[in-house]
């Protein structure tokens, strides 16, 4: 029997399991339509945590802005309702699609309200930010932002008080996108 146990084992290591790629993870969009981030293979990503009654909410022009200079150079902004901080996303997905494009003209991809912490961690976020991320660790606040190369890899990850907008910000997106 442990001749058995030790065969299989050696067996397991010879074909490593593969683990899933961040494209592959399984999404809703605001619309509750099943997605994935298959759709935004090759461009680079900006994955942010977004809420409409916080603090920074106002960044919501900045994601935009960013969104719009550089989506034909390909750069997509992906905003993920969360309401795990001091209940600042309350509003259902309509609302907060409703909120998003009448208050500050949103046109970049929205999806499900998730969770980014804790037990019910969304998958996204736990590649994002889980042991195994570059840059693991708890989100500590709405608008937490992710810069996902065309690869895939998780380039850098900037804290809520770094506004879209800023030279930081726009450096990193410049070099993700291969601008000079």
């Amino acid at each position: 029997m442990r001749m058995k146990i030790i065969a299989l084992f050696l067996a397991l290591l010879a074909f490593p399991v593969q683990s899933q790629s961040m494209y592959d993870i399984q999404l809703n969009d605001i619309d509750g339509k099943e997605t994935s981030l298959a759709p935004y293979k090759g461009k680079v990503l900006l994955i942010v945590n977004v809420a409409s009654k916080c603090g920074y909410t106002r960044q919501y022009a900045g994601l935009e802005a960013i969104y719009q200079k550089y989506k034909d150079r390909g750069l997509v902004v992906l905003g993920f309702p969360c309401n795990q901080f001091g209940g600042q996303e309350p509003g259902t997905n309509e609302e907060i699609k409703q909120f998003c494009s009448t208050k500050f003209q949103v046109t970049f991809p929205l999806f499900d309200k998730i969770d980014v912490n804790g037990k019910s961690r969304h998958p996204l976020y736990a590649r994002l930010a889980g042991s195994d991320s570059p840059y693991p660790g708890a989100i500590k606040w709405n608008f937490t932002k992710f810069l996902v190369g065309r690869d895939g890899s998780i380039l850098n990850r900037f804290d809520s008080k770094v506004a879209p907008e800023s030279e930081e910000m726009l450096k990193a997106v410049e070099a993700a996108l291969g601008m000079p």
